[in-house]
């Protein structure tokens, strides 16, 4: 039996403890927030719950697998409910489009709401898209990163062709869509890594595919739910959690793990650590080597991820809203009038040259406004999670989320937009509460508020994402900033992964060298 200790108890350091838990090993997560989740996180007052972090479940079958690999089915423990209606969407010319939840649905409603002959071109670009899915799937999502996966992809050129990863994802979708309101709806995929859809890879139309072919859920009572699933699990297969615990260092036996050191100077020694945390912080702030500095320049090369600004929206009165409100509106996206300049804002790219990142002026909107009774105090009440794409909080060199004033000034314009794009809410306001990309930072631990660690930028960014096993032996990496990427379904792979590598524990295996550190 090997010990194990997960740092961070994210939903991929939870999904790395149940699976090796499962498998035999001695598991203890340290978490240095008081609560569990992450990123998935939570906010409660006033009869008011919001998440806090991801707010649709795509890609089921992945937290399927996890459950019924690890002990009881999922739907013995979690309810998962499938939208009917996946998103209402709002483009810059006032049209909307109420996405069905169902892909045989899709082109017929695209051809209502978008004009005749809009249902095929997405129906076409979806059917390139499932050859990629096809193609990628096993290889770079279910699977470790290796030379082996690439040189297998590169030695088959009609795969190489239908992925065409020197192609961007607007390119890869301009063979197709005509409508710039469809170009539009798939730039925002691009968002879904935190990438800039100028630049990111032609294999991020993999992700539209996935979300429209298996359905967007929702978790009843909010998604935070799922994280605590899996954490019971975790438990229940035997693993340790221990919350208010921050892990200051990674110690080394050599090339190897020998455990971990707290920030109060406990010392665990462990055979493996599984690092739930950023690779930035890894290998800048927990390991202390030539090898990690290294590995930090070559991480700092990476472009960082955008991040976001939200606003917690406590609503009363919404049976006498002007808007329409409730399931068919459970998430909404109002679209900006200039896609570009707002990627050219949150990267600092394009425009006046040294102008850098800055808040969007006009931004596209994101809503999430579940129609739940188990998250609000009464009938007519209504919790919403509100996000706008913004730069990372970076002081020196870009935008200082924590002025004097900015965050109030910029909320302020955030709903006098939503009003200007026929949502408005002001009257409705009993509270409002704001996250910053400082607050993310300081609440995550993820330099900036990145929220997916590095971006999906350019062809060879899914390959410079740090992998699963580090050099370190015993090292592993989970969650958002490693390979596969972030979401709740690609960082919950990464536990697969990683359980892959690791395999089963063996009675006879030793216990761990003494944690003496380099």
């Amino acid at each position: 039996m090997s010990r194990v200790i997960v740092i961070g108890a994210g939903v991929g350091g939870l999904a790395a403890a149940a699976r090796l838990a499962s498998l035999g090993h001695d598991v203890t997560v340290l978490e240095q927030a008081e609560t569990i989740g992450g990123k998935l996180g939570t906010l409660e007052h006033d009869g008011f719950l919001f998440d806090t972090g991801p707010s649709l479940v795509t890609m089921p079958y992945v937290f399927t697998e996890l459950f019924a690999e690890t002990g009881a089915p999922l739907e013995t423990v979690l309810e998962l409910r499938r939208l009917e209606t996946a998103c209402r969407y709002r483009f810059a010319d006032g049209t909307e489009l109420d996405m069905p939840g169902r892909i045989e649905q899709i082109p017929d409603a695209l051809d209502a709401a978008l004009g005749s002959g809009a249902g095929a071109q997405w129906a076409r670009f979806l059917e390139r898209s499932e050859r990629v899915w096809e193609i990628a799937r096993g290889p770079f999502l279910e699977s470790p990163i290796d030379a082996a996966g690439i040189a297998t992809l590169a030695a088959n050129p009609l795969s190489l062709a239908r992925v065409a990863p020197w192609r961007s994802l607007r390119g890869f979708g301009e063979q197709d869509l005509t409508d710039g309101r469809l170009r539009a709806l798939l730039d925002r995929y691009a968002t879904y890594t935190g990438s800039d859809p100028r630049r990111a890879p032609s294999a991020l139309a993999t992700v539209p595919y996935a979300e429209q072919a298996y359905g967007s859920w929702y978790v009843p009572g909010g998604l935070w739910r799922l994280g605590a699933a899996i954490a019971d699990r975790a438990v229940q297969c035997g693993a340790h959690i221990r919350t208010g615990v921050c892990v200051s260092r990674i110690l080394q036996d050599g090339a190897r793990v020998a455990g971990v050191e707290t920030a109060d100077g406990e010392r665990i020694a462990a055979d493996i650590v599984v690092a739930n945390a950023d690779a930035e912080t890894v290998y800048g702030q927990l390991l202390r080597s030539e090898g990690a500095r290294r590995a930090a320049k070559r991480h700092a090369k990476l472009d960082p991820s955008l991040s976001g600004f939200v606003l917690l929206l406590a609503l009363d009165d919404l049976d006498d809203a002007e808007f329409e409100h409730g399931e068919a509106t459970h998430h909404r996206v109002l679209f900006a009038e200039d896609y570009d300049a707002e990627f050219d804002a949150v990267f600092g790219v394009g425009g006046q040259a040294g102008a850098g990142p800055k808040p969007v002026e006009r931004p596209t909107i994101y809503i999430s406004a579940p129609d739940d009774p188990e998250t609000v105090p009464e009938s007519g009440c209504g919790a919403w999670f509100v996000l706008v794409n913004a730069p990372r909080h970076d002081p020196e060199r870009g935008v200082d989320w924590d002025e004097p004033g900015l965050a109030e000034r910029y909320a302020a314009s955030i709903l006098e937009l939503m009003a200007e794009r026929g949502v408005d809410v002001r009257e409705h306001v009993r509270w409002m509460r704001i996250r910053t990309p400082a607050d993310i930072e300081r609440d995550t631990r993820s330099p900036g508020g990145s929220i997916y660690g590095t971006a999906s930028n350019g062809a060879r960014a899914s390959f410079l994402r740090p992998s699963n096993r580090q050099p370190v032996e015993g090292l592993y990496l989970v969650g958002g900033s490693a390979h596969p990427g972030g979401g709740l379904p690609l960082v919950t792979l990464s536990a697969a992964i990683v359980a892959q590598l690791v395999g089963p524990a063996e009675p006879e295996a030793g216990r761990a060298r003494s944690a003496s550190g380099l």
